[in-house]
């Protein structure tokens, strides 16, 4: 059985919460309503907040006025806030915003990445594809409702992003000497996912071993075990890592081409 499809049901208070009974598909290694009645899991909805946090530094940068919200930067916003709202509710309904806020996030580092040094009128095919097959992929799974489907959606556009990257930096600006960082910040954005996908793996193929562990050692420091609210703030943190390259990278070739225009 595939990690994706585990389930944690059956805790004592998962029938006594606000929000109770969790009709959603994934129920994590968290124990239900065992913080507060009022959010079902209680770390791993406040853990959220790296998103958010990291979505208003972009927003919010230091020394400028005014915000600068771009669709990277939004996407991250909306993603902490519908993870908030499901991991707090354990609902279906949101359990899907929570997904299709992923799937937007990296949506947005595709476009961000595949738009880069392109001339306008490709830029707007590329950004108008990409709007379609989001809301088409959308459609087909609220229809098929397999999560198999929204983890192969998730990686594959997660490696183009990788990949195009790669090329921007190798073959775009072979010269710029800021790539070598760039490239270094890329592959630690994608090391601190990495090891927040591992942890959270961790989380539900060894529940039992962690729960048992976490009643040992007692709240607060019970809180440090809580896995997946690792995956939360290692993908926040990789997530913001990654979007400010992008960011830097396009105003890099944003220079190059006004350069060669004078």
């Amino acid at each position: 059985m595939g990690h994706h499809n585990i389930r944690f049901d059956g805790d004592p208070y998962a029938g006594h919460g606000v929000w109770s009974p969790p009709t959603s598909r994934a129920n994590f290694c968290e124990e239900d309503y065992v913080i507060t009645f009022y959010i079902a899991e209680f770390i791993n909805a406040l853990t959220n907040i790296a998103y958010v946090y990291y979505a208003l530094k972009a927003i919010y940068p230091r020394g400028r006025g005014r915000p600068k919200p771009d669709f990277m930067s939004l996407s991250l916003l909306v993603l902490g806030l519908g993870s908030f709202l499901f991991h707090a509710t354990l609902r279906q309904a949101l359990e899907f915003v929570d997904e299709f806020s992923m799937l937007g996030l990296t949506w947005s580092m595709l476009q961000a990445s595949l738009t880069a040094r392109q001339p306008p009128a490709r830029e707007r095919a590329i950004t108008a594809a990409l709007a379609v097959v989001y809301p088409c992929f959308a459609a087909f799974y609220l229809w098929s409702a397999k999560i198999v489907y929204h983890s192969i959606a998730f990686v594959a556009a997660l490696l183009v992003v990788l990949a195009r990257s790669q090329y921007t930096l190798h073959v775009l600006l072979p010269t710029c000497a800021k790539r070598w960082d760039w490239n270094a910040r890329i592959w630690k954005a994608l090391g601190w996912c990495v090891l927040g996908y591992v942890l959270w793996t961790v989380d539900l193929e060894y529940c039992a071993e962690l729960r048992a562990l976490r009643g040992r050692v007692g709240l607060p420091w019970a809180w440090l075990l809580e896995f997946h609210g690792w995956w939360h703030i290692l993908t926040a943190a990789g997530a913001s890592q990654a979007m400010q390259v992008a960011r830097e990278v396009r105003e890099q070739l944003e220079l190059e081409k006004e350069a060669k225009r004078e």
